[in-house]
């Protein structure tokens, strides 16, 4: 433990330091272009690489099913670099697809007349993620119009009504896109708590988080979305898994940005913070968790790869029904029928990661 907290100060008396190479004018900044908005703004640190694995086996349903599978495949973005995914499937049908929003996925079918033996997928993938550090964090103009995609709202994540509302309260006094940002973080660190008996990440419904209060990381970090949003400050979530095992079977992750004009997107996951409390039963006011809640505001730690963004989603190929409140788990259908992906033991499916 004090081998942690000594490298939590270490890592904070280097983002003190650190100067931000992403900065942009303000001319840029006041029309920024989608590509430009794009560039991440943290520095980077040490880093994590290896092998994830997926190995899904679909064959405990009877002969004469449609079974349909996706699974959220990593890509360079950002602060990861990862090589072409390779993949294994006696399938109908086996393709590597990206959705509207460029969720990289590996789709797989079986027909009816398929034996249930067939239905077996293993694909692989070798990614190296980055450290981020926090940046200078300067502020220069305005979002441009291309940030109003993550200033809307959606059924999971409302920006309206009582969310807008609470979010004037928090933000009362702030002028600033950083202001804001920075008071709806330590808001939620402030008042809202992990519940380890949340099913999965939590399906990150915010009306409803905001009378509970608690949740897991995709919960806590779609009321900070929302919040932000809320605001005016562009902001959006991110799905992965930890790279911090050999199995990760359940290590999937939720984490967030907010959009800062003249420097970039800036990481901010209030979710571990709140999970270091609970797990490492500190005091919200000790001097651990304002150390955790400096280090993730602007950055974020390497053992995570990003799997998907975005929320309400159509596959590719489009999935029957409604649309996927967010892809970081491997999704299924059985004639029709979803599966449950939060019980991969019954699903079944495991993922593996192999350190380089």
């Amino acid at each position: 433990m004090k081998k942690k907290i000594l490298g939590l100060f270490l890592v904070f008396a280097m983002v003190a330091t650190m100067v931000s190479g992403c900065s942009q004018s303000p001319k840029e900044t006041a029309k920024a272009k989608s590509e430009e908005a794009a560039v991440p703004a943290g520095k980077l640190g040490k880093k994590v690489e290896g092998t994830v694995t997926y190995n899904v086996d679909m064959s405990g349903y009877d002969k004469g099913k449609v079974v349909k599978l996706w699974l959220p495949v990593a890509k360079t973005i950002d602060y990861q670099t990862v090589e072409e995914a390779v993949y294994d499937a006696k399938a109908s049908k086996v393709e590597m697809n990206e959705d509207e929003l460029g969720n990289k996925m590996l789709y797989a079918e079986w027909d009816a007349n398929a034996e249930p033996a067939d239905r077996k997928v293993t694909c692989s993938f070798d990614a190296v993620r980055n450290e981020v550090l926090r940046p200078e964090l300067k502020e220069e103009g305005e979002a441009g119009s291309d940030m109003d995609q993550y200033l809307k709202g959606n059924e999971m994540v409302v920006v309206s009504g009582e969310v807008k509302k609470l979010a004037d309260e928090i933000t009362k006094g702030e002028d600033t896109y950083l202001g804001k940002a920075r008071a709806i973080y330590d808001w939620v660190i402030a008042n809202m708590n992990r519940d380890n008996s949340v099913t999965g990440c939590g399906l990150g419904n915010v009306p409803v988080l905001l009378t509970t209060m608690a949740g897991k990381c995709t919960d806590i970090n779609s009321v900070f979305v929302a919040l932000c949003r809320a605001s005016g400050v562009p902001a959006r979530e991110m799905f992965g898994v930890r790279m911090n095992a050999e199995d990760i079977t359940k290590n999937q992750h939720c984490w967030s940005e907010f959009y800062l004009p003249g420097t970039g997107w800036i990481m901010a996951d209030p979710a571990d913070v709140l999970k270091a409390v609970l797990t490492n039963e500190w005091d919200k006011e000790s001097q651990e968790t304002k150390d955790l809640q400096e280090y993730y505001f602007g950055g974020s730690d390497a053992e995570r790869v990003e799997l998907s963004r975005g929320r309400e989603l159509n596959l590719s190929p489009k999935q029957e029904g409604k649309a996927l409140n967010n892809f970081g788990y491997p999704y299924a259908k059985v004639d029709g029928e979803a599966v449950d992906f939060y019980a991969p033991d019954t699903f079944i499916y495991t993922i593996s990661f192999k350190a380089k």
